[in-house]
């Protein structure tokens, strides 16, 4: 087999391959063999028919047909491989020779986008500056309230809805007078902001028994953003009574004997909070900074088929300004993933299984599915390489992010890796501000198709 590239731009090229008829014999006698198990001829046994008897039968066009389709993802991969070529999504083929006659060779002509040539400078230079820790006053009473609403009891009163307060209803929503949902039942609290947009407002001054209506966009469902009249009925008006500051709920909520040692170790807590909390604001400033240094071309069809498809998934395709926002975030994303790609590269980033499982058993928790079954769906669906390729580049963000400088709103020397004080044999808490460990997902999300996609139509 011969190739010849061409390069069309810095992000596309053009492959022209010759295939000699010495190698694509060996197809053609599969694609033979393959329509002959599942034809039947008169006078033959299944699977025994002689190959001009299926070429006679079949006609040599299904023959030819049947051996390219088969054959042709070999050729392009090894035209590929021979190029080095590391492609991004789909190639489009043109100019496809078939053989009219045996001797013949096949010919086809593949472009296809491909990783731009990255050039990285050196990091080293780049300075970041977080928040100071800070574990003050404010930060342990926000905890404790939040634990004192965890042990909190609903009660019910006679008066109207207040924000805050917990209501039990039934809603239903209805567009040209057909219902499209309803619920009943339902404890809500008022202010949180979690259903249909209006509702709270509508909560508020409602007592047990009223009924009002509004108007609403559907949250969900097959005609999610369209407007419905929405009908809410308050059954009940509850109020949270929490439980009194003392060292009998710090028994009740805690390992602690009295509320001061529970004080004590939320204020370690928030602290712990505070220095995670400058590791992700060091990576994102980082990752900005790196997207600032490096220049990367980025493939336009790429970028407009990733739109094309989000936009489609919404029933948004005529929304132009969405479609401008969707489109700057896509190429964030794949420039983010490219040089991403590229530093994992450069400094011989290595993926080991058990970083690979923390971070499947991390991504299943996401979407709310058991570790196994979500492993198995995503080998299922052919994912996995994508899942390594996207632990490469946390870790290829964390390793830059061991090089530059951080520094604290005082001047202060921050070490991401340092150990928190006091955390020893505490598994409830961080035993440090791991680099590897402050996530890039943010960062690194959309076309995730472009990490290995080398494959072509199956169709001649």
């Amino acid at each position: 087999m011969k190739s010849a590239l061409e390069t069309l731009s810095p992000t596309r090229v053009k492959l022209t391959v010759e295939v000699p008829f010495d190698e694509l014999k060996p197809s053609l006698d599969a694609a033979i063999k393959h329509i002959g198990e599942h034809i039947t001829v008169p006078g033959f046994r299944k699977g025994k028919v002689p190959a001009r008897i299926i070429e006679q039968r079949v006609g040599r066009a299904a023959v030819l047909e049947e051996a390219v389709n088969s054959s042709l993802p070999q050729f392009y991969g090894q035209a590929l491989e021979e190029n080095d070529v590391r492609p991004l999504g789909q190639p489009e083929i043109s100019d496809l020779q078939v053989p009219a006659n045996d001797g013949d060779g096949l010919s086809f002509v593949a472009e296809v986008d491909k990783r731009p040539e990255i050039e990285l400078p050196d990091f080293g230079d780049i300075e970041l500056t977080v928040d100071e820790v800070t574990a003050d006053d404010s930060a342990v009473d926000e905890r404790l309230e939040t634990l004192r609403a965890r042990f909190g009891t609903l009660v019910g009163v006679d008066r109207a809805a207040a924000e805050g307060d917990f209501v039990s209803l039934d809603l239903s929503a209805t567009i040209d007078g057909e219902e499209i949902d309803s619920v009943t039942g339902v404890s809500y609290e008022v202010g949180s902001k979690n259903m249909l947009e209006g509702l709270d407002d509508t909560l508020v001054g409602m007592s047990a028994d009223e009924t009002r209506t509004f108007s609403a966009p559907l949250a969900g469902g097959d005609r999610e953003g369209q407007p419905a009249e929405c009908t809410v009925t308050v059954t009940a008006v509850k109020e949270r009574e929490l439980p009194e500051l003392d060292d009998e709920f710090a028994q009740l909520a805690s390992e602690f004997d009295t509320l001061d040692e529970l004080k004590a170790d939320l204020a370690k807590k928030a602290e712990i909070d505070a220095k995670f909390a400058q590791g992700v604001s060091a990576r994102d400033q980082l990752l900005d900074a790196i997207l600032e240094k490096v220049d990367v071309p980025i493939p336009d069809s790429v970028v407009e088929a990733e739109v094309h498809s989000h936009l489609e998934g919404e029933g948004r395709l005529e929304d132009d300004e969405h479609r401008a926002e969707v489109d700057e975030s896509t190429r964030k994303g794949l420039k983010t993933q490219l040089v991403l790609d590229a530093i994992a590269e450069r400094e011989e980033v290595q993926v080991q299984q058990q970083e690979l499982i923390e971070f499947l058993v991390m991504s299943s928790q996401q979407y709310g599915m058991d570790p196994n079954q979500f492993a198995q769906q995503l080998d299922q669906d052919g994912q996995i390489p994508a899942m390594v390729a996207e632990v490469a580049r946390r870790k290829a963000l964390a390793t830059v992010l061991e090089k530059v400088a951080v520094k604290d709103t005082a001047g202060n020397v921050v070490d991401l890796n340092e150990a928190v004080p006091g955390t020893e044999g505490d598994e409830d808490e961080s035993d440090g501000v791991d680099a590897e460990q402050v996530e890039a997902s943010e960062s690194t999300e959309s076309i995730e198709a472009g990490d290995t996609d080398d494959s072509v139509p199956t169709k001649a």
